[in-house]
């Protein structure tokens, strides 16, 4: 499994940090339109910004100052930079260097971590009267950027991640071909570690009523009716204000990872507690990943009627974009329900994995098509005129047309239930790809076949002939 590169951004306070995370990141727009109602109050998110993926992380503002709350606020950064693969150490184009930048850079070098000087502000300056001033800060030639106008960012992390394989490890892949990884994630106490011992039937991890047990990825292969899985009890993730040990920064690290390489997520929540915000955030990151997912209510026996239809509306209220996953109410102290979880993992996983085949793909759209036609956009109607598989893990369907970027969210949705239905991809997101370009029969109603052309060079040479 290709683990994802960390990529940490840290600075004095005001120097961009969080501006750069979010275009990274894409959370501040997106993804929060793709996902609505989603709480995204975390600093560590999936980069989709750049040629492979990794996981970003946003620090606190370093002042240099080893005492008070910003000393605090400093060990801990530092303390979580050392899971770090690459520190982007921003400062700040307008202002120059000043004394808390070379505090920050003081504190860096102490670290065995591998920092990029990244200027920011850079907009409307020469790049290289903007990176002068900060060569002497020791950390080689800076990239220079603008985080707010999106300048050079592309070519920033393009020189990042060019160090880290993008190619997956064949050889671990051929190993685990057979073997379904399933993620165990959910905040912290909700019963993952006691899920797991019950699914596999010993306690072989430590279940303990205390939040926070877990502090690392913990993989466990075992085999159920012949078929082989490997589950991972993943750290609890809680919100950013609640995260006061490095630690735990880095069991947030490593249950990100654990999605990224999974399969299945089996989404864990706490029936006493309801549907809670962060709860909708950690969800909004496997879906994010494109992971196949199956919901456990865990503590479902201990509620009564009243409180179980409660919960039941804040499933629908607060997560309406996991429409696709099968949810199940169980007790995994007391095993009620459990054993029904298997049969929902395997199907996401096959329902992910599925390849559909070119012509049934563009003859449901077509079918899609004739039931609801695409809206007119400005006097003309958006023309979709074959689809086709442009990837698995989720399943990828890339639809041909014109003005496709000009089509409604809505009816993104309705192809997207529509495919699901016809091709029961049920447990897994469905992505839809939509590409407008030149018809490639549009040429061949002036284009001759050479005998044609032959034939038409005969005929006006007689033409010529007559009218002499």
């Amino acid at each position: 499994m290709l683990m994802l590169p960390v990529v940490a951004l840290v600075g004095r306070p005001n120097v961009g940090k969080s501006t750069l995370f979010n275009l990274l990141t894409r959370t501040r727009d997106a993804l929060v339109a793709d996902m609505p109602g989603l709480t995204r109050d975390r600093r560590y998110g999936f980069g989709r910004r750049g040629p492979a993926p990794y996981l970003a992380v946003d620090t606190g503002g370093l002042s240099g100052d080893a005492d008070g709350i910003d000393g605090l606020m400093a060990r801990q950064t530092l303390l979580a930079l050392d899971e770090s693969d690459v520190v982007l150490f921003m400062v700040d184009a307008r202002e120059g260097i000043t004394a808390a930048d070379e505090q920050v850079a003081e504190l860096l070098r102490r670290r065995n971590c591998t920092v990029r000087l990244v200027v920011n502000k850079a907009e409307g300056l020469q790049a290289g009267i903007a990176a002068a001033d900060f060569f002497g800060l020791g950390f080689g030639e800076p990239a220079v950027i603008s985080a707010a106008h999106g300048d050079n960012v592309s070519a920033l992390m393009d020189a990042v991640l060019a160090p880290f394989p993008t190619e997956p490890d064949f050889a671990a892949e051929e190993a685990d071909r057979d073997r379904t990884r399933v993620a165990v994630i959910g905040r912290p106490n909700v019963g993952k570690s006691t899920l797991i011992n019950r699914m596999i039937g010993e306690d072989r991890l430590v279940a303990f009523d205390q939040p926070g047990t877990t502090r690392d990825s913990i993989a466990v292969p075992f085999e159920r009716d012949g078929r082989r899985y490997q589950l991972i009890d993943t750290a609890g993730i809680r919100r950013r204000r609640s995260v006061h040990e490095a630690v735990e920064k880095f069991s947030i690290i490593k249950a990100l990872q654990a999605i990224d390489g999974a399969n299945v997520v089996i989404s864990v929540l706490d029936a006493s507690e309801g549907v809670t915000d962060q709860d909708a955030s950690l969800l909004g990151l496997a879906v994010e990943r494109g992971r196949a997912m199956v919901i456990a209510v865990n503590k479902w026996d201990g509620l009564s009627a009243d409180q179980r239809d409660q919960v039941r509306r804040e499933i629908d209220l607060k997560l309406p974009f996991l429409g696709f996953a099968r949810i199940h109410f169980i007790s995994a102290l007391h095993g009620s329900g459990v054993g029904d979880l298997f049969g929902s993992i395997d199907l996401a996983e096959a329902a992910a994995m599925r390849d559909l085949s070119t012509p049934a793909l563009t003859r449901v759209l077509e079918e899609a098509m004739v039931a609801h036609q695409p809206p007119l956009i400005r006097g003309r109607r958006v023309r979709l005129r074959y689809a086709h598989q442009g990837g698995r893990n989720p399943p990828l369907i890339v639809i041909h047309g014109s003005q496709t970027e000009r089509l409604p969210a809505t009816y993104r949705r309705y192809l997207i239930n529509t495919f699901r239905k016809a091709f029961d991809l049920q447990g897994t997101p469905v992505r839809l790809e939509l590409k407008s370009g030149k018809n490639p029969y549009a040429d061949r109603r002036n284009k001759l076949t050479p005998r044609q052309e032959r034939k038409r060079t005969r005929l006006r040479k007689h033409v010529k002939r007559g009218k002499r």
